[in-house]
């Protein structure tokens, strides 16, 4: 007992040595709970107090000594901490502070810009197929500095608003009741974010292009439209001068500096390269920066849903060099591609004719006037002028010779076969006879199987876009989920029926049908000949307008008239409608394209049978 007395009377308190730390302490670990000694029994210096071995750890991780108390400098690892406790539950897990989401960094952009940069692209592709490497950096780039000019969008003297069109007050009172009335997707929300008073002449009367940029981004940034004057841009009523940038704009683009430059493709050639995606028109977004924030009302601006068709891009072209106020176009001389005396051989080659109709087509082209200069080169400018569509044109030669030889009625061009069958047989003819009954029974299985491809092609064409575009940021997420599991779809039933991976588009090529390869089976009528059939006289017409038919017995004095586009193929011969069928099939035109430009030669060919009819 003395012993153990003497012991416990050598260790002295707390208090009596420290009294005031002593209660600091105490009241810090009474205030701590302890995580327990196991997280520090690792840990075997004695305490620099008490020289005790006794250690813990506190939930700030600090290492105190049980015996005095004494907290050192030493702290627990993060690995070591022993945060799970056996036979215990989570019941939550801190988050921390909630931060502000940042939002993402986006380029400020307008529509005229994003059109400018698929032009270039355009244009890049255009001069990567061959064509002269002019067609970029001088005449497109000044297609679209005019255009830009003319729609008070830049290089003008007054300080361009941006925002498509620049209104004069008068003009600036497109207000709500007109604007109510256009269908739109973001029609029922576009009411919410405008302010109250706000008009098209807020944007387009002087204001600063801060101001506007504020005024348009905060509206409508993120709900109405990515680009600063897409909300605007899509607002303004279309009317019929209102020449605003679309896709199908910028194909009119293309092919007004394809014919500036006299450039061996034209209007069906180039809409074949951009079917096949030769030619950037397609899924225009993925052409953008990722910078640019494409959403709301950009996705409809530049979104593109169905195939440019060759009447409407022909008629934009139209318009469009009167509307730029273009000069004359270089003159379409006999060398150039687009004269009548290239484009018929071209033809001839692809529908498997003999080379001897070049002559007739010849004749006929010089007594319409159709091999002119001045008549083929583009004049914007003149009165009642048209851009002429040179393939359909040459198609049309081409048909009104096979009618004045054939006379393609479902009679006589028959009674002609029989007649180069005949001379075919006999023995001693050195270059065979052209024989339409035959040239027919080899175009027409060729032609329906064309056909069939092509409408393949076009249920099998893919719309999908690599770059997500959604009109509200609120359903991106949606629109990913759902592109996520249709490529996993896709990609199962690809291999579930073993279908052959893609070997990718075609190289580009002007031709449908190739009759230069060996073994094909098929008979190559290029060096038929015509003899017997008709004879080159002094007058074209001798012995062939008996049998001649007009496609149209009376014109139109109506410009507004459209019979062209009424063609019934009921009306008309077989082998008529069979030569229309296959020249559209090639050209990838309609019918009555074709057929309206076949009656526009029979007026120059036949004025004075029109003027008796009449």
């Amino acid at each position: 007992m003395l012993a153990v007395g003497i012991l416990v009377a050598e260790i002295p308190t707390l208090e009596s040595r420290h009294p005031s730390e002593s209660r600091h302490r105490n009241a810090e670990w009474a205030s701590k709970p302890t995580l327990g000694s196991r997280a520090a029994r690792h840990y075997k210096e004695p305490c620099p107090q008490c020289s005790e071995v006794t250690w813990g750890v506190n939930d700030e991780g600090r290492f105190y000594c049980k015996s005095c108390h004494t907290f050192i400098e030493k702290t627990k690892d993060v690995e070591e901490l022993d945060l799970f406790i056996h036979n215990s539950k989570v019941q939550s897990v801190s988050r921390g502070l909630r931060k502000a989401k940042t939002e993402t960094f986006s380029w400020e952009w307008y529509v005229c810009e994003g059109f400018q940069l698929i032009l270039l692209r355009q244009a890049e592709a255009l001069q990567a197929l061959g064509v002269d490497p002019q067609v970029k950096d001088h005449v497109m780039c000044n297609l679209w500095r005019r255009y830009l000019h003319k729609t008070k969008q830049a290089y003008c003297k007054i300080p361009p608003s941006r925002c498509w069109p620049s209104q004069t007050l008068s003009e600036s009172s497109l207000c709500s009741s007109e604007l109510d009335s256009e269908p739109d997707v973001t029609q029922a929300s576009e009411t919410e974010g405008e302010t109250e008073g706000e008009t098209l002449s807020d944007y387009s009367c002087g204001l600063s292009s801060s101001d506007q940029c504020t005024t348009a981004s905060e509206s409508s940034w993120s709900v109405h439209s990515g680009s600063v004057d897409g909300r605007l841009y899509k607002r303004v009523k279309k009317k019929k001068r209102d020449w605003k940038m679309s896709m199908p704009m910028t194909l009119a683009f293309c092919y007004l500096s394809l014919l500036w430059v006299r450039a061996s493709i034209t209007l069906s050639d180039l809409l074949r390269l951009v079917f096949y995606r030769h030619v950037p028109y397609f899924s225009p977004e993925q052409y953008l920066p990722e910078k640019t924030n494409v959403s709301g009302l950009d996705v409809t601006i530049f979104e593109v849903k169905t195939f440019p068709v060759y009447s409407d891009i022909m008629e934009l072209t139209t318009g469009l060099g009167t509307f730029l106020e273009l000069p004359p176009f270089p003159p379409i001389t006999q060398t150039c591609y687009y004269h009548p005396n290239v484009l018929c051989m071209k033809y001839l080659m692809e529908v498997n004719l003999p080379d001897e109709f070049q002559n007739w087509i010849y004749l006929v082209a010089k007594k319409t006037g159709l091999n002119d200069a001045t008549n083929l080169t583009l004049d914007p400018m003149k009165k009642r002028g048209r851009c002429i569509p040179y393939d359909i044109q040459a198609v049309a030669l081409i048909i009104v010779v096979l009618k004045l030889l054939f006379a393609l009625n479902d009679d006589w061009e028959w009674q002609m076969s029989k007649i180069a069958r005949s001379r075919n047989n006999k023995k001693g003819e050195d270059i065979a006879v052209f024989d339409f009954e035959n040239w027919y029974e080899t175009m027409r299985p060729c032609m329906d199987e064309a056909r069939r491809t092509r409408e393949e092609e076009y249920a099998r064409f893919s719309w999908k876009n690599e770059r997500v575009v959604t009109y509200s940021q609120s359903g991106k997420s949606k629109v990913l989920k759902r592109k996520r599991m249709a490529n996993n779809l896709q990609r199962q039933f690809s291999k579930l029926s073993g279908a052959a991976a893609d070997a990718g588009n075609p190289g580009p090529s002007s031709f449908l049908f190739n009759w230069e390869e060996q073994n094909t089976g098929k008979i190559c009528f290029h060096g038929h000949s015509l003899k017997g059939i008709a004879q080159q006289g002094k007058n074209l017409l001798s012995g062939l307008s008996t049998n001649y038919w007009l496609s149209s017995l009376k014109k139109c004095t109506n410009s507004f008239c459209k019979h062209w586009k009424l063609y019934e193929a009921s009306n008309f011969p077989s082998s008529y409608d069979f030569v229309l069928s296959l020249f559209s099939v090639v050209l990838n035109v309609e019918v009555c394209a074709i057929h309206y430009e076949v009656c526009l030669v029979e007026e120059k060919l036949f004025q004075w049978k029109l003027k008796t009819m009449t």
